[in-house]
């Protein structure tokens, strides 16, 4: 059973410090130059590399904060984040995205800039978070997919993921998919479905919030039984064991992008970049 959720913070909670104002971002990066979205002391990360772009244009903004954390190497199609700006920031908000893509080097770019709904804030207001896991399901590799698609050599049986991705949506202890994780388990995965393309396909992953790696362990064991190596019975077992070692490994970070997040005050339409 999942613990009792807190009563949300009142708006005032999430109001920027007096003299500022919270601008909403829609951001996309190539993960392959960084250690994931947060700063780090020894790193580059796409956190400081924005705030570096910011400072470039007349600093004092505070570092933006994202809808979530990604790994080494995870990409994102549609990251919404919010930054607190002063008020007297010298570049306008409509020129903010250019001006800021101006300073920000070719892995990452500022898709849309807008004032931010009163109370909003990118990670705590944040309702659903997407991702998408691209396979290049093909006998050769392809150079264009390099780092942006996990090469399978081999036939996957998309219905048998599919079925097996059946059984773990819903609430469920996810430990057995989760890398070192001290938090508690139980999560909601809200959408687990495998679409299959000519070459690539897609696997969409959707839910409020995730497990340290969960994403990556959830893809590596819908592979064993795309692969005909689990069965029902066996990814049951896998997610009642909560024992890492049960379930399939985690695929590489070059495939997973964070592909959108659902808000109060956003139509689902607006939220995600990688439904195709």
């Amino acid at each position: 059973m999942l613990p009792s959720s807190p009563s949300p913070a009142p708006t005032s909670a999430f109001r920027p410090p007096a003299g500022f104002q919270r601008v909403r971002l829609t951001l996309a990066w190539d993960g392959a130059p960084y250690a994931g979205w947060q700063a780090q002391p020894n790193a580059p990360s796409v956190q400081d590399t924005l705030h570096a772009a910011c400072a470039r244009l007349g600093g004092g903004a505070f570092r933006a904060v994202a809808a979530g954390r990604t790994d080494t190497g995870v990409h994102a199609e549609a990251m919404p984040a919010h930054i607190d700006l002063p008020a007297a920031f010298r570049v306008p908000l409509p020129r903010l995205a250019r001006a800021l893509n101006a300073w920000l080097p070719p892995s990452v770019a500022v898709l849309e800039a807008a004032a931010a709904a009163p109370g909003f804030h990118a990670r705590f207001s944040c309702l659903e978070r997407r991702y998408v896991y691209r396979l290049l399901v093909s006998p050769q590799r392809h150079p264009l997919w390099q780092g942006r698609a996990l090469h399978v050599p081999h036939a996957l049986d998309a219905d048998a993921m599919n079925a097996a991705a059946r059984l773990l949506t819903g609430t469920h202890d996810f430990a057995a998919f989760a890398t070192q994780e001290d938090r508690q388990t139980v999560r909601e995965l809200r959408r687990l479905e495998v679409v299959p393309g000519p070459e690539v396909w897609a696997i969409h992953v959707h839910g409020e919030s995730f497990l340290r790696h969960m994403v990556r362990g959830l893809v590596g064991t819908l592979l064993l039984a795309g692969q005909g190596r689990l069965d029902a019975a066996g990814v049951q077992a896998v997610l009642t064991s909560r024992e890492r070692a049960q379930a399939g490994a985690n695929v590489a970070a070059g495939g997973l992008y964070f592909a959108g997040a659902l808000y109060p005050d956003a139509p689902a339409s607006t939220t995600s970049r990688s439904s195709r």
